[in-house]
C-alpha cells in the first residue's frame, strides 16, 4: 500500500518528505497531518539526517486543505475543530522549528495551507510553472493558523494584500515577495535542488544547526502560544460557520456563494 508521505534519508544524511497524494494534488487531511508530524520528528530525532527536502508527486506541490476533510470538520463540533486546528498547528510548528537546514521543492500549484509549508521552510525553490495562492477566504475561510508563518515570510505589507485578494500569482511573484527563493526551469529544477544539496553537505552540520538557531534567536517568531489559541480559536470558528459552509458548500457544488449571488441582487 502507498503511503500518503514517504520518508527516504541517503547515505549522505539528506532527508527527503514526500507527499504523495497527486490524485487529490497532495491535499492533507487529519491522517497526513499525524504522519507528517511523525515523519518530521522521525527526521528530526535521527543524528545522521543534515538536511531535510519538503517535495511532492504529481502536478501540485500541495492544494491545502482536502475537502473531504473540510466537509467533515464543517459538521464537527467547535472543541474537535480546535483540537484539529492544533493539530495543524503543530505540523507548521514542526516544519519551522526543524533544527537542521529545510528545502522546499515545489514543482507545482500551492495553495492555502501548502503555502504554509512552503513558509515554514529555510529554502525554497519552484518551477517557473509553480502558482500560488492564499484562497482561503473564497470558501468563507481564513488563512489563521498559518498566517504567523507566512507574515514572517512575505510580511505585512503582502500579507495584507494576499490574505484578503486570494489572488493566485506566479513563482516569479512568489519570489518577488520572498516567499521563495528561487525560480527555475521545470527541467532544471531537479538540477537546482542537487546544487543546493551540495552546498549545504559541504557546510559544518552543527555549525549549519546553530546559524539557523541565531536567526531564530536574533528575529524570533511571535508565534506564542496565546497567539497559538487566537489562530486555532479562529478557523475552528470560521469553519462551522454559516459563511465556512456556505464557502465549502458553493465550491463543492461549483456554483456562486451566497455573498456573491446577494450582492449581483442588489
Amino acid at each position: 500500500m502507498t503511503e500518503a508521505a514517504e520518508l527516504d534519508i541517503d547515505t549522505r544524511g539528506v532527508a527527503t518528505i514526500t507527499l504523495n497524494r497527486p490524485e487529490v494534488h497532495n491535499a492533507f487531511d487529519d491522517a497526513l497531518i499525524a504522519h507528517l508530524i511523525d515523519l518530521i520528528n522521525r527526521a528530526r530525532d535521527n543524528p545522521a539526517v543534515h538536511i531535510l527536502v519538503l517535495a511532492s508527486t504529481g502536478k501540485s506541490f500541495s492544494a491545502g486543505a482536502d475537502l473531504a476533510w473540510m466537509r467533515r470538520m464543517a459538521d464537527a463540533s467547535y472543541g474537535d475543530n480546535v483540537r484539529d486546528a492544533l493539530q495543524l498547528s503543530a505540523l507548521m510548528e514542526s516544519l519551522n522549528n526543524f533544527p537542521a537546514p529545510t528545502i522546499a521543492k515545489i514543482q507545482g500549484t500551492v495553495m492555502g495551507g501548502g503555502v504554509g509549508l512552503v513558509a515554514c521552510c529555510d529554502i525554497a525553490i519552484a518551477s517557473d510553472h509553480a502558482t500560488f495562492a492564499l484562497s482561503e477566504v473564497k470558501l468563507g475561510l481564513a488563512p489563521a493558523v498559518i498566517s504567523p508563518y507566512v507574515i514572517a515570510k512575505i510580511g505585512v505589507s503582502q500579507a495584507r494584500r494576499y490574505f484578503v485578494s486570494a489572488e493566485r500569482f506566479s513563482a516569479i511573484r512568489a519570489a518577488a515577495i520572498d516567499l521563495v527563493h528561487e525560480v527555475v526551469l521545470a527541467d532544471e529544477l531537479d538540477d537546482k535542488l542537487e546544487q543546493l544539496v551540495s552546498h549545504l553537505l559541504a557546510n559544518g552540520p552543527k555549525a549549519m544547526r546553530r546559524a539557523k538557531e541565531l536567526v531564530q534567536v536574533a528575529n524570533p517568531l511571535a508565534c506564542t502560544p496565546l497567539l497559538r489559541d487566537f489562530t486555532t480559536n479562529m478557523i475552528a470558528a470560521l469553519r462551522a460557520s454559516q459563511e465556512g459552509r456556505e464557502g465549502l458548500r458553493a465550491f463543492l457544488e461549483k456554483t456562486p456563494p451566497d455573498w456573491i449571488t446577494n450582492l449581483t441582487a442588489r
